[in-house]
């Protein structure tokens, strides 16, 4: 069968960017040695063997002593890891990891490829790699973190169930805000769009998946939901740089103390207020997609912590831009990439001792993906397209 020069092209061009891709994470991702992974595994041993699983420690030369952080529908999901080889689980997680890259790059680039008359593997194609290379995926293939997972979840409900009125739609949010209560932040964004069903599944979903788990795990979830949740020190420091949420921000600048929580929490609501007001905009006008980046950026920022793998929102918000062909946001979209790439943890070692903010460039490097959420929030458009036609807010 005869090839067009143009597909050939365009195959080569793909294939070219994600062995760059490939070669970039080879050469420059920090290697954690699936350190977060290695963690959950030992803790759901130590919990298979009888005890009880949030007294699990581990010590660590940066963070102190680190702990299963995760809810109890979490730990059932993941109990059968702790049967098997860690190197099955590790490489369990790796293949799982790419292929959620690759799903949420075609979701997140058909309607716009459709819209446009382009093929969809290629615009997926062209995504894919970026989406692979940039440092909340490093750090989540790595550490052997769930990320990909819940945002899966997030994106089956926006990109499918919710845009096609399914009846389920909403429980992709609520399962992903029940293993992690991250993504609660977009049961929120149901409720300033005026979604109510939608609202009301997902946190029905989250409901019933914590119920179940309490009925298997009484005593661990007793003990998650009235102590370990509330005991800020097992998911580590504050002001360590990869801490990239406003409450890192806060706590950087002065470092060793603690910043002021009353500070933390007007800052915190006003961006959170300001960024679901927004997102809500971007709903009306039709844009869903925009709407649920600028929801998954505001998670970040007021979350109290924030690692580097929670924020593949600068990934669709890349998708956002582009999309747009406006020269401001090709420009955003370009820094947006460069502190995607360039990362808070990859090519700078800032040491495990509290260290506060010292200067303009330290305050910068040590802050970029708070800023650059910052910016995106303020400066992200929203135009009628990508996820559903316009809407008025109910369903």
């Amino acid at each position: 069968m005869k090839i067009n020069p143009g597909t050939a092209r365009r195959v080569a061009l793909v294939t070219a960017l994600t062995a760059a891709a490939v070669a970039f994470v080879w050469v420059y991702a920090a290697r954690r040695d699936f350190f977060d992974l290695r963690i959950y595994v030992s803790a759901l041993r130590w919990w298979a063997d009888g005890h009880p699983l949030y007294d699990y420690a581990q010590p660590d030369r940066v963070q102190g002593e680190l702990y299963f952080t995760y809810p109890p529908f979490a730990a059932l999901l993941l109990r059968p890891f702790a049967a098997v080889p860690v190197g099955f689980t590790i490489g369990f997680f790796c293949v799982f990891t790419v292929a959620a890259v690759a799903v949420a790059a075609w979701w997140l680039t058909a309607p716009v490829a459709d819209r446009r008359g382009l093929p969809r593997w290629l615009l997926a194609g062209l995504l894919f790699p970026v989406a692979l290379a940039v440092e909340p995926t490093r750090e989540t293939y790595f550490f052997g973190q769930i990320n990909m997972l819940l945002v899966l979840l997030i994106l089956a409900d926006f990109c499918h169930a919710v845009p096609r009125r399914w009846f389920w739609a909403g429980a992709g949010v609520g399962l992903a805000t029940a293993i992690k209560l991250f993504p609660g932040i977009f049961i929120l964004y149901f409720l300033v769009t005026r979604r109510w069903r939608e609202a009301a599944v997902s946190a029905g979903t989250a409901v019933v998946a914590t119920l179940l788990a309490a009925a298997v795990a009484p005593r661990d979830s007793w003990q998650f939901w009235t102590s370990s949740l509330f005991s800020t020190e097992r998911v580590g420091r504050t002001d360590y740089t990869g801490n990239q949420s406003l409450q890192g921000l806060l706590a950087r600048l002065v470092a060793p103390s603690e910043p002021a929580k009353a500070l933390w929490l007007v800052v915190a609501l006003a961006v959170a207020g300001f960024g679901m007001w927004r997102a809500a905009r971007a709903f009306r006008a039709g844009d869903d997609l925009a709407g649920v980046t600028l929801t998954g950026l505001v998670g970040a920022l007021v979350s109290p912590i924030t690692w580097p793998h929670h924020v593949f929102w600068f990934v669709p918000a890349l998708v956002v831009l582009v999309d747009s062909g406006r020269r401001r946001d090709l420009a955003l979209a370009g820094g947006t990439l460069a502190v995607a790439l360039y990362g808070v943890n990859t090519f700078i070692d800032w040491g495990v001792a509290p260290d506060p903010t010292r200067s303009v460039g330290d305050f910068l490097l040590r802050n970029l993906y708070v800023l650059a959420a910052l910016a995106l929030i303020a400066l992200l458009p929203a135009r009628s397209s990508p996820l559903d036609p316009p809407r008025t807010g109910q369903t």
